[in-house]
């Protein structure tokens, strides 16, 4: 039994593969980019980016440190599962830039711990 569209064993695939035009090969173009803030510093950013990646893009890798020791941290996951990647954006800790979408004019700074030190004062 075949599949319709299911290649038969030694079927050359080349063989049954369209080709493509120029015009359906053409790469996409994202809207234009836009300024985003990084502890002060101006960023770019491009429509459907991620903060982290903004960052990324920027050569920044990481915006965070532990609460015990420290230790700096930026995306890791990349799926919002790990927390690795949580910044402070507009002025609101914990915000998971992997999955946050980077806007025009956004805020971000760098987290300090669990990032309620100016709760705290």
């Amino acid at each position: 039994m075949t599949v319709e569209g299911a290649f038969a064993p030694g079927e050359d695939v080349v063989r049954r593969t369209r080709a493509r035009t120029p015009a359906e090969l053409v790469a996409a173009e994202p809207g234009p980019a836009f300024q985003l803030t990084f502890d002060g510093r101006p960023i770019r950013g491009l429509p459907g980016q991620s903060i982290a990646a903004a960052l990324w893009s920027a050569g920044i890798l990481t915006w965070r440190t532990t609460r015990v020791h420290g230790r700096p941290r930026g995306a890791f996951c990349g799926i919002g599962s790990c927390y690795d990647c949580l910044a402070t954006v507009n002025g609101r800790p914990n915000q998971r830039a992997c999955l946050l979408p980077a806007r025009p004019g956004d805020t971000i700074t760098r987290q300090e711990g669990d990032g309620h030190a100016a709760l705290d004062s």
